[in-house]
């Protein structure tokens, strides 16, 4: 494939994996309200006359993990949207660099809030050392696809990025 053949990423799919990152880190804020009143047993928002006893279930580790991955992948997601303009890659591989991207993002968070709620782990068919059931076994499969979205990702980015740099020597 000559230079010629390679481009940069395109506006549009910069502008999408930026608002795909805020998504990311506004489902974060969202679960992490829910984190707090998980710890908390009631919704209370002092000053405000506002105390209403909840029980929502699940384990801080959990919440933890699941508030970190949104937060981290947020900010993956909008790295790569201003990193973009540093790669030279096909139209193709932009393709399969941004729903890598949206892949691993969005899949590795939302099983991982999932496990907070099902009080699993998600790491092993069957459940392992850890809680085992339906719900670990489904959360175990979505696992999956941002494993593998994940090393095919940071292949083009490599990729991408020395071509760039090779291009500008």
């Amino acid at each position: 494939m000559s230079q010629a053949d390679h481009s940069t990423i395109t506006p549009r799919m910069q502008t999408l994996l930026l608002l795909n990152g805020v998504g990311l880190f506004i489902v974060g804020i969202v679960f992490g309200w829910a984190w707090f009143f998980h710890l908390l047993g009631e919704i209370v928002l002092w000053p405000l006359p506002i105390q209403i006893e909840v029980d929502i279930p699940g384990d801080s580790r959990g919440f933890r993990m699941g508030h970190m991955e949104a937060i981290t992948h947020g900010l993956l997601l909008m790295a790569f949207a201003f990193a973009g303009q540093f790669m030279r890659l096909s139209q193709k591989e932009f393709t399969v660099f941004y729903w890598s991207a949206l892949i691993n993002g969005w899949l590795f968070t939302l099983p991982a809030m999932a496990n907070a709620f099902a009080g699993t782990r998600g790491l092993a068919f069957g459940g392992g050392p850890f809680k085992s059931g339906l719900a670990n076994d489904i959360i175990y499969l979505f696992g999956w696809p941002p494993v593998v979205a994940v090393h095919v990702l940071f292949a083009v980015v490599v990729l991408g990025t020395v071509r760039h740099l090779r291009a500008s020597e």
